[in-house]
């Protein structure tokens, strides 16, 4: 008899990865290089999600590589959070752009985008099992919980995605190099560290 576990029923973790690579559940597909799928321990305890894959990630075809990333990874390490302990994805897979010249400016996920996207996502969460799932941003706030939602009227709070996972909602960290003052920006990096550390005790229960 197979036992009926995530596993058995929706195959591995690098079988869902593989089957993604060519993903045509929505267009974006056509303009991005690449899937660029979650990366990280199959049984990690906290699982990241942002919003869509940058420049830098769509060629690299990893997530959080770019800028916003580094960041992250930083933070991450001050709070005494092994980011390679942890699983990253993002809820949409392939980067969204509008071409200026030779560059390629971010266009924020419709609504659309982000619920033909949540079949992998869902597959991720099933798979992975966290203690704790973590939104970076409004899109995915929306991916996991299933609504729109005022990062600033909900940050810091911990809410219930659509399968039942704690999802603990902050901002972007891509929100903190937008910053210009430098007071301002520091302050906001206080509170983003302070959000990872409510991550750092949860992943342990």
């Amino acid at each position: 008899m197979v036992a009926d576990t995530p596993e058995a029923r929706l195959g591995t973790l690098q079988q869902v990865r593989e089957d993604a690579r060519v993903c045509t559940r929505c267009d974006l597909y056509r303009n991005a290089t690449q899937t660029v799928f979650g990366e990280g321990e199959s049984g990690a305890r906290a699982l990241f999600v942002g919003e869509q894959p940058g420049d830098q990630e769509d060629v690299a075809g990893r997530p959080f590589v770019g800028p916003a990333g580094r960041l992250f990874d930083k933070i991450l390490e001050e709070v005494g959070i092994d980011r390679t302990k942890t699983y990253v994805t993002n809820a949409v897979k392939h980067f969204k752009f509008e071409p200026r010249g030779k560059r390629r400016i971010h266009s924020k996920p419709n609504a659309g985008e982000i619920r033909a996207c949540r079949w992998w996502l869902d597959r991720e969460l099933a798979l992975i099992r966290p203690n704790i799932a973590v939104a970076l941003g409004a899109t995915a706030v929306r991916a996991l919980v299933g609504k729109s939602m005022a990062i600033t009227k909900v940050r810091g709070s911990i809410m219930e995605s659509i399968e039942g996972v704690p999802v603990l909602i902050t901002v972007h960290p891509s929100f903190l190099l937008r910053i210009p003052d430098e007071a301002d920006r520091r302050r906001e990096r206080e509170r983003f560290a302070a959000d990872m550390h409510k991550v750092k005790t949860l992943m342990k229960e």
